[in-house]
This record gives structure tokens, sequence and C-alpha cells, in this order.
């Protein structure tokens, strides 16, 4: 059994948002928190992991990151603080 993560950083609460996919969460969390990778979240400061959820396949994790990426913001932040109401940093959770 392996797990595929999708997941939503934000730059602060109500920040901007970013969702992505990976197969290992700690490995991606960090490359995004060290700005390994320029791009959308080093050039934007979204680093604070504020949602995540879980799959068995790779295929599931893809298309719910894709869903989730058509979603509007209203329903993002509303995903968002049904699990995590203060927008905490749940990186070390994850620890």
């Amino acid at each position: 059994m392996r797990d595929y993560f999708v997941y939503i950083l934000a730059s602060g609460k109500n920040g901007t948002l970013y969702t992505g996919v990976a197969n290992d969460v700690l490995r991606r969390i960090s490359e995004h928190k060290q700005e390994l990778t320029k791009g959308f979240t080093s050039r934007y400061g979204v680093k604070r992991l504020v949602w995540y959820e879980a799959h068995m396949t790779a295929r599931d994790a893809i298309q719910r990151e894709k869903n989730i990426k058509h979603w509007s913001r209203a329903w993002k932040i509303a995903l968002i603080e049904k699990m995590n109401p203060t927008w905490r940093d749940l990186f070390d959770e994850l620890l």
C-alpha cells in the first residue's frame, strides 16, 4: 500500500493558495518551504500546509487534485476550514 497525497498550501490565512499532489508529501512540502523549486510557491511565499488528503492510488490523487483546482476559491477555503479552521501549518503533524 502506498499513499499519495493531495495538499493545499497557503501564504497565510485567506492568502494565496496552491494545490498539489505528491507521493512523498514530507519531501515535497519541504521543497516548497525551502524554495528549492523556483515557481509559483516561491514567488508568492506559499509555504504553509493548510490541508491534505491521502489516497490509495496515484490516479485517485491526481483526479482529486484536478477537481480541486477547478473549484472556486470559496469552496477551497471551506474545505480548508473544515479540517483546519485556524489555518495552522499542518506540516509538523505529518512528521
